[in-house]
């Protein structure tokens, strides 16, 4: 069977809340609220204003965790300082997942991360899970959507040196050594997802990508490339393979003239492959239907 995937043009609170009610599933318990809080000095990242309903809605908690590489997030005490100045305490609470510490949660499958993934020990607060995504493009990813915000992004400092390292090493001083293998990060990528769906549960999981601002950069980037095309909307679904399928798939087949310097950012770093990764290990369908809300 398809996979369903959510569609608005309408990028506003309104669109946003619309398309969650949508997807018909109650987040339980203390809901983790995943979205990259933007490096600062880049200005893509998701706007605080357009998601505060959402999360107020869920009675949410913003989460992140410290980054492998040493910019202005590395640690908890500076990451802090940044989600501050981008505005995200303003609408809600916000968590460092690794400021204390960091845990494995495990999985079954893969052939690179031996069976684990090394993430924030705060994720053990959390009984369900929103990832919240600004899709774009990426320079070591080729794109960001659910599934690079729900491995990179939920990983630990370490975590993050885990994935990228293709599971050579967790410490982010050490990864660079092992860039190269673009496939075995991006199929890396998709075990740590299929971790972190195995640990809350798909039952407690949703994904919405928000593709505006569409950069051929992430918001880790402190300079990030202009975008050249045009905003798309807002895509939402119970299956992050199918959203990133979908998603791609929207700017591959734009009519917009703007969109070649991303489709070659994407095209150059393989970056379905960890679509089809994750969806070989399990974690969801390549094909969809889109209902437009």
């Amino acid at each position: 069977m398809k996979s369903t995937v959510y569609f608005t043009k309408d990028i506003s609170p309104e669109g946003l809340v619309k398309i969650f009610d949508a997807l018909g599933r109650e987040l339980k318990g203390k809901v983790a609220v995943k979205i990259s809080t933007g490096e600062p000095g880049g200005h893509n990242f998701l706007n605080p204003n357009l998601i505060k309903d959402l999360v107020k809605k869920l009675d949410g908690t913003i989460v992140e965790c410290c980054t492998a590489y040493r910019g202005k997030r590395f640690d908890a005490k500076s990451h802090f300082k940044a989600i501050k100045e981008h505005g995200f305490l303003d609408i809600a609470p916000c968590d460092i997942m690794d400021e204390d510490g960091e845990v494995k949660i495990f999985f079954e499958g893969g052939k690179h991360l031996g069976g684990y993934d090394i993430v924030g020990s705060h994720i053990n607060n959390y009984s369900s899970m929103l990832v919240l995504s600004h899709f774009k493009g990426h320079a070591m990813g080729g794109f960001g959507g659910a599934l690079k915000n729900m491995s990179i992004g939920v990983a630990s400092r370490n975590g993050k040196a885990w994935i990228h390292s293709v599971g050579k090493t967790a410490d982010p001083d050490k990864m660079w050594d092992f860039i190269g293998d673009q496939d075995g990060f991006l199929e890396s990528m998709a075990e740590a997802c299929k971790a972190v769906v195995t640990h809350f549960g798909e039952e407690n999981m949703a994904y919405i990508n928000v593709a505006n601002k569409l950069s051929i950069d992430c918001d880790c980037d402190n300079n990030p490339h202009e975008p050249e095309m045009a905003d798309i909307g807002i895509f939402a679904s119970l299956d992050p393979v199918a959203l990133d399928q979908c998603c791609y798939d929207a700017i591959i087949n734009s009519k917009d003239k703007g969109k070649k310097s991303l489709v070659n950012r994407m095209h150059q770093k393989n970056a379905i492959h960890t679509v089809e990764a994750a969806f070989e290990l399990g974690l969801g369908n390549r094909e969809y239907e889109i209902v437009e809300i």
